[in-house]
């Protein structure tokens, strides 16, 4: 295929006119072609103009179209081939393998939204039948279904440049629920973003819809990315990223005449807890999975744990020294951006400052540009709740070991942590009534709980949560991974006394579309 470095506005390429941008090799800092123009405000309206009069056409699609639409994507993306994964690899660092599990989750992940239009269950129909004869007031006939917001603005993150871009779940969501999307792309990654809005724009042309249901733009995020979160067309925010990042769009978002959601998901240092019965099994085979999980993909995941509790005395000594040996070996991997190396190596530079931390392990540099030597510190638990910097994240390979000297300090000292996106819990049998005093404390403070595991690797179904208080978080109610993530992109609407000839379908009697349905709270479900 062939990069144009243009913007794609319903469906057209639109070449931006205020100014240029490039992708860069992270790996050896190396300017890639072709440039990309970045849109004007005109353009830009465009865009959300054309979205707008995409929103009644697209949000009424019939079932089996609307389906079909998410899985042509899916189709169009994997037909572009190697091609995708050469030029992801260019742009990120990363490497085949891994973008080919994230190509495979992007597809996925449209495939599975396709599965739920169909059932139609994401609708939320309940039908509450007319009782004219109650006593001693009748009731009305009400019935309720969840219909779209409007047209959506999606921010493509650095850290995937597939699962959570152009085409990933904040897209795919929307999508699904019958909303445009207007997609800003991440500069990082602009060859990727236009091959994938290419695979879209496609499939909005194949199943002959409006064009204005997909569009995506280039420009400064501190510009271009304000005007459209700012912009009346947009009713909802998707977005990945920093916590500077989302807290600004956030603050548009709620300053505009029409205050609209933004769904932002942002910082989490993920704590893991050894506790005591854990620490005293195979403390290598634990050094190693932990280590894995901070440096996979460079440790640029937003659930890479940045924080594990271990018991002081000599099986958390034994477990410490392990890790140790287990991060000397590694070596770095590159970053996705020059930028974002930096900002690591400056978070590094903090914690090595901080007093009563230690530096436990450090691994190698990589070969390459824009790959700093992993890093393990270590400190123990009075420390670390006096220090708020220790709290922050490190985006990339760091992590910190605090030590603790009793189970119970562990409830208070996850009090005082900021929200996240995960915990973990090393536990075994003998570990299960601290872990149950625990867990209502973590339930409090993270989206998803996980026991004898980490959290890298966040599985796209029906009962995940990717998602947590604030900071982890903008919207701690709601998913950005998995199907419960339509929903929010939703708002619900109540039929009082309809006629049958005015209700939408899934309200009707004859229920046209074959819905799943709660008929006077009875589950009314459909054959499959």
């Amino acid at each position: 295929m062939t990069l144009t470095g243009h913007s794609l506005i319903a469906g057209e390429a639109v070449a931006g006119t205020e100014g240029r941008a490039f992708g860069i090799n992270p790996s050896t800092n190396e300017q890639l072609e072709p440039a990309y123009g970045l849109v004007s405000t005109e353009q830009l309206r465009a865009a959300t103009a054309a979205a707008a009069d995409a929103f009644k056409p697209f949000s009424s699609l019939e079932p089996v179209r609307h389906a079909r639409f998410l899985e042509t994507i899916a189709d169009n993306i994997e037909a572009i081939g190697d091609e995708l994964i050469e030029r992801a690899s260019a742009e990120t660092g990363l490497g085949a393998e891994r973008l080919r599990g994230e190509r495979a989750r992007t597809t996925g992940q449209l495939r599975l939204f396709a599965d739920v239009v169909r059932r139609g269950d994401f609708r939320g129909v309940r039908i509450d039948p007319a009782l004219p004869d109650r006593t001693p007031l009748p009731r009305a006939d009400i019935r309720l279904r969840q219909i779209p917001l409007g047209p959506v603005a999606v921010f493509g993150a650095s850290n995937f440049p597939l699962a959570f871009s152009v085409a990933g779940g904040d897209t795919a969501s929307a999508f699904a629920a019958g909303c445009p999307v207007i997609v800003k792309a991440h500069n990082a990654h602009p060859g990727t973003s236009e091959l994938v809005g290419q695979a879209i724009s496609r499939a909005v042309r194949d199943l002959e819809l409006h064009p204005g249901v997909f569009s995506l733009v280039y420009g400064a995020g501190t510009s271009i990315g304000q005007e459209l979160v700012a912009d009346p067309a947009i009713k909802a925010v998707g977005f990945t990223g920093s916590r500077a990042g989302g807290t600004a769009l956030m603050r548009t978002a709620a300053a505009r005449p029409e205050p609209i959601p933004v769904y932002a998901e942002m910082s989490s240092i993920n704590p893991v807890y050894v506790l005591p019965g854990a620490v005293r099994g195979d403390a290598d085979a634990l050094a190693r999975q932990y280590v894995a999980s901070v440096t996979g993909s460079s440790g640029q995941l937003c659930t890479s744990p940045g924080l594990l509790f271990v018991p002081a005395g000599e099986d958390g000594d034994r477990l410490a020294d392990a890790v140790a040996r287990a991060l000397t070996g590694q070596a770095g991997q590159t970053m996705l951006t020059e930028g974002i190396a930096s900002a690591w190596q400056q978070g590094f530079r903090s914690v090595e400052s901080a007093a009563e931390v230690e530096l436990l392990a450090r691994g190698q540099a990589g070969t390459t540009a824009n790959a700093p030597a992993p890093a393990i510190f270590s400190s123990n638990l009075d420390v670390f709740t006096g220090n708020r910097v220790l709290h922050e994240e490190i985006f990339g390979a760091a992590s910190l070991i605090v030590r603790y000297k009793n189970v119970e300090d562990l409830a208070e000292a996850t009090d005082l942590l900021e929200g996240q996106l995960t915990a973990s819990v090393q536990a075994t049998e003998e570990d299960y009534a601290s872990a149950a005093a625990l867990i209502p404390v973590l339930e409090r403070k993270v989206g998803r709980i996980i026991i004898n595991g980490w959290p890298t690797g966040v599985e796209v179904g029906h009962a995940m949560v990717h998602g947590g208080p604030y900071p982890a978080t903008s919207a701690p109610s709601t998913t950005s991974v998995g199907t419960l993530a339509i929903h929010r992109f939703l708002r619900p609407v109540s039929y009082q006394n309809f006629p049958q000839e005015l209700l939408p379908a899934p309200l009707q009697d004859a229920n046209p579309w074959q819905v799943n349905r709660l008929v006077d709270g009875e589950a009314e479900i459909q054959p499959r």
